[in-house]
């Protein structure tokens, strides 16, 4: 179940300028809330690719190597080892 969230944030001197220039008729935004969403997806979607980039490298490391360098390891090992 989604909720919606209201957040105050308030900003000032350049950060409330750069905002404003952002927002605008001739900005990329509509308004504020638009652009804010906007970066929390950016954010999110920056995260995931993290995440995607650390898995893919682990996988090709697995494999690329030889099958006498294989170690079974349970899901809680795993969990551990990336925590």
């Amino acid at each position: 179940m989604s909720k919606n969230m209201v957040i105050n944030v308030r900003i000032g001197g350049t950060l409330s300028e750069f905002v404003a220039s952002n927002v605008s008729e001739t900005g990329s935004y509509e308004n504020v809330s638009e652009y804010m969403r906007d970066l929390i997806r950016r954010d999110k979607s920056d995260k995931e690719q993290v995440a995607f980039e650390r898995l893919k490298t682990e996988l090709q490391k697995a494999f690329s190597a030889h099958g006498s360098e294989y170690v079974e390891l349970s899901a809680e090992d795993i969990i551990a080892r990336h925590s």
